[in-house]
């Protein structure tokens, strides 16, 4: 035997040794279906969850107050220092924040996810805290009590 037909695959007759397509499961269990049926969203992060409740709350109150249409609302993570020489006090960190509108820019409330998402263990808790810093945000942009802005704020 010479040193050129010793190895496995290397001849002019050899068959490529790669990997094989598949034609059955290895098995016997049928092949894979999906992970999810097709209307559940596989990949919802907790950002796009929070986002959903936010827009949520502000749907139910656009229906009472149509002037909330003008208004921007947006989601943070955190709440920054307004400028460079303000620092962290002992104060609570804010769950949310509204701005007037000014020249060019119109009123917007922004809602800060990190602070609402550590006070709450649940989904149902974190709604509830998101309906609620929507609420007051929106009373303190339109000079009322949360109470007159929603009824039923503070009753869950």
């Amino acid at each position: 035997m010479d040193s050129s037909s010793s190895g496995i695959g290397t001849g002019p007759d050899s068959v490529p040794t790669g990997p094989r397509p598949r034609r059955r499961d290895r098995h016997g269990r049928g092949m894979r279906g999906p992970v999810a049926p097709p209307q559940v969203p596989l990949s919802a992060s907790r950002a796009e969850s929070f986002r959903d409740l936010v827009r949520d709350s502000v749907e139910r109150l656009e229906r009472r107050w149509p002037q909330l249409a003008d208004v921007d609302f947006l989601v943070s993570d955190v709440p920054l220092p307004e400028s460079d020489e303000d620092e962290w006090s002992d104060e609570a960190v804010p769950l949310g924040r509204a701005l007037p509108a000014s020249k060019g820019s119109p009123a917007r409330i922004i809602v800060y996810r990190r602070p609402v998402e550590i006070r709450t263990k649940s989904r149902d808790e974190r709604a509830l805290l998101v309906h609620e810093v929507v609420v007051e945000q929106v009373a303190e942009l339109l000079g009322l009590a949360p109470e007159s802005v929603d009824p039923r704020y503070g009753q869950d």
